[in-house]
């Protein structure tokens, strides 16, 4: 059985400018930083916008260059995350299991070489589960 998914939870945006994608997403579609996620702001990591109701999240991460892919992250629990990893290690997928610190997320591709994150905020409860298993973490 497929573990269970929550929704979409962010998407990956790549922009020259966090700055200037910032004000373009705020003045044009009222979108504001997610003041919770700012720690993860830093070089190689995203600063993060939602709409005005919290419902939509982006995930900018600045780049020169545009990948010829994007991300899709979708969000769970603690509990299906790791259903979710089991399940796609069945699938013989290469996992990249991270810490966040505040999130963990799971890193995969499709065969055709789309980027797929399932992620939860159940932070805690991973950590715990993942370390009676053993299983190094990136």
């Amino acid at each position: 059985m497929t573990p269970k998914l929550n929704g979409i939870d962010h998407v990956h945006v790549y922009v020259h400018s966090w700055a200037e994608a910032e004000e373009w997403y705020q003045t044009v579609m009222g979108f504001k930083r997610v003041d919770a996620l700012m720690p993860w702001a830093v070089k190689n990591g995203p600063l993060t916008v939602e709409d005005p109701e919290g419902n939509v999240h982006l995930a900018f991460f600045e780049r020169d260059d545009n990948p010829d892919t994007s991300a899709i992250a979708f969000g769970t629990s603690g509990e299906e995350f790791l259903a979710w990893k089991s399940h796609l290690e069945g699938h013989d997928l290469e996992l990249r299991v991270t810490d966040h610190k505040m999130a963990y997320s799971l890193y995969f591709s499709d065969p055709w070489g789309n980027l797929h994150e399932i992620t939860t905020y159940e932070r805690d409860y991973v950590a715990e589960h993942l370390a009676n298993t053993g299983v190094t973490q990136q």
